[in-house]
C-alpha cells in the first residue's frame, strides 16, 4: 500500500468525528446552545412605588464605645467617641439600616446588571455604609480611605467569600453572583468593624435612612411580599399591591423585645386587614 493511501486511511475517520462534535459550522453545535435570557423590562407608565417607614417602639439600646487610640488617623474623623451601635434610632423614632426588598411576586426571568458600582468605603476605620445592596453580577467597590492596613473579610454562606488585605489608599473590585441576604463582613485588623450587604438578582431593594423611611419605586403592577431585615431585631413581612400608576406603603415596628427572636419572625402580615395603605389611584 502507498504511503499516500495510509495517510489516508487515518485522516478519513478524524475528520468525520470533528465535524460529529460539532466543529466550526457544526449544526449539532448551534442546537445545543441555550438561548440568551430576554431581560425584563417595565413599563414605566404603569409602574407604582413601595413607601414606608420602619419604626423601632421603645428606648433605644445605647452604644458600646469603641477604642480607638491605637489607630489616632481613625480618631481624629470623628467628632466625639466613636460608637457601635446596636440600632440607630433617629429623633421622631425610626430605625436606620433595615434592609428592605421584595421576596415574591416579580416577574420571573433575567433583570438587568447595573454598570454602575456599589461602594462600600472604609473611613475612620468604620464600614460606610453600615447596611447596603447590589444586584448579581454588579461590580461592588471596595475602598480604603483611611491609608492604613484594612482586611476584609466576606463570609457569604451561599457562594464563595473573600478575605482580602488593603494596606494603603487603594480599592478593590469584588462579585456576588447569587442573592443572599444578608453578607457579613469585617475586617480582621479592626474587630468593631462589620458591615452587611445584601444580594438580590433584581433591583427592588432599599436601605432606611436616618428616619427610618424608604423607597422602591418602579414596580410593576402586582401583588408583593416585602422583607424587611434588621441585624439585631430579626425579619418582618408583610403583603401590598401595587396599582397601576399607584404607591402602596408598608410600615413596619420592631422593639427591643425582638433581639435575638428567631428570623423570620412569622407569617406574612396583610396590610389590608390592618388599614395600611396598599393602592394607588
Amino acid at each position: 500500500m502507498k504511503r499516500s493511501e495510509l495517510i489516508r486511511l487515518f485522516l478519513v475517520p478524524t475528520v468525520a468525528v470533528t465535524f460529529a462534535c460539532g466543529g466550526d459550522g457544526g449544526g449539532e453545535s448551534a442546537e445545543s446552545e441555550a438561548p440568551a435570557a430576554d431581560v425584563i423590562t417595565v413599563d414605566a407608565a404603569t409602574a407604582g412605588t413601595l413607601v414606608g417607614t420602619i419604626s423601632f417602639d421603645g428606648q433605644a439600646p445605647d452604644g458600646e464605645a469603641i477604642d480607638m487610640s491605637e489607630e489616632p488617623t481613625c480618631a481624629e474623623k470623628h467628632d466625639g467617641q466613636p460608637m457601635k451601635m446596636p440600632a440607630m434610632v433617629g429623633p421622631d423614632g425610626g430605625l436606620a439600616n433595615v434592609f428592605v426588598h421584595i421576596t415574591e411576586g416579580l416577574p420571573e426571568g433575567t433583570w438587568s446588571t447595573p454598570s454602575q458600582p456599589a461602594e462600600l468605603d472604609q473611613d475612620g476605620c468604620i464600614y460606610r455604609p453600615h447596611v447596603m445592596g447590589v444586584q448579581t453580577g454588579q461590580t461592588l467597590v471596595i475602598r480604603n480611605s483611611d491609608g492604613l492596613l484594612h482586611n476584609i473579610n466576606a463570609q457569604p454562606d451561599n457562594q464563595r467569600g473573600f478575605n482580602i488585605s488593603q494596606p494603603t489608599n487603594m480599592t478593590t473590585e469584588r462579585t456576588f453572583n447569587r442573592p443572599e441576604v444578608m453578607i457579613p463582613v469585617r475586617c480582621d485588623v479592626h474587630g468593631w468593624m462589620e458591615a452587611y450587604v445584601g444580594v438580590q438578582e433584581h433591583p427592588y431593594f432599599a436601605v432606611t435612612d436616618g428616619t427610618g423611611a424608604f423607597t422602591i419605586g418602579n414596580l410593576p403592577p402586582g401583588d408583593y411580599t416585602v422583607e424587611a431585615w434588621h441585624e439585631r431585631y430579626g425579619v418582618q413581612t408583610a403583603t401590598v399591591t401595587i396599582a397601576e400608576s399607584g404607591e402602596a406603603t408598608a410600615d413596619f415596628t420592631f422593639s427591643e423585645s425582638m433581639a435575638g427572636a428567631p428570623v423570620p419572625l412569622g407569617e406574612p402580615v396583610d396590610l389590608h386587614d390592618h388599614g395600611a395603605a396598599s393602592s394607588g389611584p
